[in-house]
């Protein structure tokens, strides 16, 4: 027997949830599922399918603005952005391949729930920054309706923060509205070749600080780039005859940290579009993956200390606060050693198989004022828990 809910309006989620929480029927809530493998397994017999929820409701690409159901994929509102060379700017990176899945299938629904953002994040904010309202039926099967179609429409709670990185724990999303920015018109990208981590974060923190608008920073590992050699990549964006100039200053400023080349436009983007759905650890599917955020002042250090301690392969994006590692699989997942190395940043483990995911601390644990806060927030929104249980903690 079938055992998905698809619902095809607003109203009929509605009327789904109000049956599950009289029947106290827990639900798995997927848009096109290419992140059912990010996060515990939920703990729910039934799925709720919003795959039918889907399509751009409407855009005014002079405002800056657009409002899509959940389940739109992400490639069809890039499609229509580029139309009018505009973009996505906190750049959702698409990690259904990463996951054993496809490419193209995520949502603009899933990137909102699972707070997604790409190596713009350093410029641009992260996807909570840039949602300015939503639809949603809570735990509680209400309607709930928070903020609208600008930027300054909150009064009270902001709710479309809250919502944003639940993984559908407090809520069913069934409509986002969000900015859209102009699109660059080039990417450039100068790459430093045979630095080392404190190298390379020296010189990102060099370029990022500089009043050049520099949109990424990363560092590829030896064991992570292309051609086998450490690599540090600074991308510029925007007018040619400002990338231009920009580049050329950055250029000389940088020159003293080794060997400078720079990336035309078309490999500018594959190269950023590789590290944003972190493709470097697609095809070793048996490795386990872990996404570390540390202060950028302490990503040489940590990114050492777990090279050493682990004997994994990395790579740092947003100029040393994001780390990305993959190690042999262990039963654990080494979550005790990475998140003692990690100390006061984050640690969340993206991908495991089920039984590891499910014995072991998926999200970074919370101090236990910050535990309790969260479960009274749960509890308000989702008092039966029917909403995505055990997604981001355990069941009792």
């Amino acid at each position: 027997m079938d055992n998905s809910l698809t619902p095809k309006t607003a109203e009929q989620v509605l009327d789904i949830v109000r049956w599950a929480l009289s029947s106290e029927t827990p639900l798995e809530v997927l848009g096109a599922g290419s992140k059912r493998a990010l996060g515990r397994p939920v703990a729910a017999k039934r799925v709720l399918d919003l795959s039918a929820l889907s399509g751009v409701e409407l855009y005014e690409h002079a405002e800056l603005v657009m409002t899509a159901k959940a389940a739109t994929p992400i490639a069809e509102i890039e499609k229509t952005l580029a139309e009018n060379h505009q973009q996505l700017a906190f750049e959702p990176p698409d990690l259904g391949p990463l996951l054993g899945g496809d490419a193209g299938q995520g949502t603009i629904g899933g990137a909102i729930a699972c707070n997604l953002s790409g190596p713009r994040r350093i410029k641009a904010g992260a996807a909570r920054d840039h949602i300015l309202g939503f639809q949603a039926v809570s735990g509680r099967a209400e309607a709930i309706k928070s903020g609208g179609r600008v930027v300054k429409n909150v009064t009270g709670f902001d709710l479309s923060k809250l919502i944003t990185g639940s993984f559908g724990s407090l809520s069913v999303l069934t409509d986002v509205t969000f900015r859209v920015l102009p699109a660059p018109e080039i990417v450039r990208t100068l790459v430093l070749s045979g630095t080392n981590y404190a190298t390379a974060v020296e010189a990102m923190t060099l370029a990022l600080q500089s009043p050049y608008d520099v949109s990424g920073a990363a560092h590829l590992s030896e064991a992570t780039s292309a051609d086998g050699r450490p690599t540090t990549a600074i991308r510029l964006e925007g007018p040619e005859p400002s990338v231009d100039y920009r580049l050329a200053i950055l250029r000389e400023q940088l020159s003293g940290f080794g060997e400078i080349d720079d990336l035309a436009d078309d490999a500018s983007r594959t190269l950023w579009w590789n590290l944003r759905d972190v493709v470097p650890f697609v095809a070793n599917s048996d490795s386990q993956v872990w996404r570390i955020s540390v202060a950028p002042s302490r990503g040489a250090e940590v990114a050492g200390m777990l090279e050493r301690g682990l004997g994994g392969k990395l790579y740092m994006d947003w100029g040393g606060g994001l780390i990305w590692l993959a190690i042999a699989p262990r039963p654990d997942a080494a979550h005790n050693e990475i998140r003692a190395i990690v100390g006061d940043g984050h640690a969340t483990l993206i991908r495991a198989d089920e039984t590891v995911r499910a014995d072991t601390p998926v999200f970074h644990p919370q101090p236990g004022p910050l535990a309790a806060l969260n479960a009274r927030i749960r509890e308000s929104f989702d008092p039966k828990s029917i909403l995505n249980p055990g997604r981001m903690v355990r069941q009792n």
